[in-house]
């Protein structure tokens, strides 16, 4: 059965995910223009260009004991979604009225430079558990954007 675009997409963050070389998660993204489909920007989260990668030593908080959602100030890796979008702007590509497709739903950080970058949907596969306050304040934000994010469930055609 031919895939509707939401569920191809959705798919694509698996693939793009597989070329992550982080140790404790593997996220991906995809960057697509809506009128048309066609994807924008992928990117996977990781070290940044030129640097070890995580799963060579090249991120003591992922190759450490931090806990899950703890010292990400001290994370050498560039998220998945922060990557589709930076990589977009490398080449030039346009990203205003853009979507974002990705395997978990994104952090604080990550949705805010989709914000800015003119994303207007996000949708992804599983959420990211915050905690009590963060999630409702995260919750706020979302709202007083406009920008459309719910988790992704396939069609039952």
């Amino acid at each position: 059965m031919r895939p509707d675009w939401d569920t191809y997409f959705m798919q694509m963050t698996d693939l793009v995910a597989s070329r992550s070389s982080c140790v404790r998660r593997q996220v991906g993204a995809v960057l697509v223009e809506p009128h048309t489909n066609t994807i924008i920007s992928t990117g996977y989260n990781g070290t940044p260009s030129g640097t070890p990668n995580c799963n060579q030593g090249g991120c003591r908080r992922c190759n450490g004991d931090a806990p899950l959602g703890a010292n990400y100030g001290l994370c050498r890796c560039v998220h998945a979604e922060e990557n589709a979008i930076a990589l977009a702007a490398r080449h030039g590509a346009r990203t205003d009225g853009a979507s974002l497709y990705s395997t978990y739903s994104p952090c604080f950080t990550c949705f805010r430079m989709a914000v800015q970058a003119g994303v207007l949907v996000v949708r992804y596969r599983i959420l990211t558990p915050y905690p009590e306050e963060e999630a409702a304040e995260f919750q706020d934000f979302v709202a007083s954007t406009g920008v459309y994010m719910k988790q992704f469930s396939p069609r039952k055609d």
